[in-house]
């Protein structure tokens, strides 16, 4: 849920002048699942939309999808379009003796910029290939076919596979999976707590074995599948040993760290821009600061195309992170 009461997380600067405020939630899990921080709403239901993938992939690994590496990372992806993206879907549908034609996602173009003109320049429009959830679609069409469940109508919120899905989602949060309503992509999208979603992060990057390990393993392999290669979270995955991460729409990030502590923030008008500054000053409390993570700027304030301002973290949610975390 989306609360008029949450705090301000960042701000936009522009020169001297304070532009925007972004207005969100925060959640810090430790090793064993217990809450160690929270501000704003961070216990009531909420949609985490894709970055609930990763346990959807735990789901269809218990059920025999027969994936591992870069396309298991490709299958709990929000790819941008990149050509090995699009690669990769073609080859998860193929072993299954299936196609593109067999895609129920939402028509959509390469979330990247240069993919999406290269797409475009090549005569393509919106296809369900190049929709960005394309990697989790194919994946779940290759479960059915290895399950025997009826890959027509794997979208349906009754269908073994969704159901699946939200035994996966209840297992790794510790909650039941509100929903689900319908995503972007057609798919069902479950609710949880943001505290939930921490927790489940941190259990899939500690997992000493089984898909949890195999899903977290695939994602810090590979993090370019799991995102794209111009990502603020393969920056992640790279610089903090043991990582795994995955952001979601409308202002959803959760990170998991090897020790199975679990961060989740999710900022209230969906801007993703938030999320970053956000991050990086809890993984720096926790001990995991470089000069990489303090450069990340995935979008710098511009004027004219030069950078002339920046988005910060509000200094009280500063010194909360520091006072609970440091």
């Amino acid at each position: 849920m989306v609360s008029a009461a949450d705090p301000v997380l960042a701000e936009v600067w522009r020169g001297e002048h304070l532009e925007c405020l972004h207005h969100g939630a925060l959640a810090v899990t430790g090793p064993g699942g217990d809450t160690r921080l929270t501000l704003g709403d961070a216990s009531s239901p909420m949609l985490p939309r894709s970055s609930l993938k990763p346990m959807q992939a735990v789901a269809m690994l218990r059920h025999g999808l027969d994936l591992d590496g870069a396309l298991l990372a490709l299958a709990g992806a929000s790819h941008s379009g990149e050509p090995f993206h699009l690669d990769g879907v073609r080859a998860i549908l193929s072993g299954a003796g299936l196609t593109p034609s067999d895609l129920r996602t939402t028509p959509g173009l390469p979330l990247d910029q240069d993919a999406q003109a290269a797409w475009l320049a090549a005569g393509h429009g919106r296809e369900p290939l190049a929709h960005n959830c394309s990697g989790k679609h194919a994946a779940m069409l290759r479960t059915c076919v290895r399950a025997g469940w009826d890959p027509g109508s794997y979208l349906e919120p009754a269908h073994p596979l969704q159901l699946a899905c939200a035994r996966a989602i209840a297992d790794l949060t510790g909650e039941d999976a509100g929903g689900p309503v319908v995503d972007g992509c057609g798919a069902p999208a479950f609710a949880v707590s943001l505290v939930g979603l921490a927790r489940s992060f941190g259990r899939l990057a500690a997992a000493a074995e089984g898909p949890e390990r195999h899903v977290a393993d695939a994602f810090r392999a590979h993090p370019e599948y799991a995102s794209g290669t111009r990502r603020d979270e393969v920056v992640l995955h790279r610089e903090v040993p043991g990582l795994m991460c995955k952001v979601g729409a409308e202002g959803c990030y959760a990170v998991g760290l090897p020790d199975g502590t679990g961060i989740a923030v999710k900022v209230g008008d969906g801007h993703h821009r938030a999320t970053v500054p956000v991050l990086i000053a809890v993984l720096t409390a926790l001990g995991h600061g470089t000069a990489a993570l303090s450069a990340l700027d995935p979008e710098p304030v511009l004027g004219h195309g030069r950078r002339v301002g920046a988005v910060t973290l509000a200094e009280p949610v500063r010194g909360a992170i520091a006072t609970s975390l440091g």
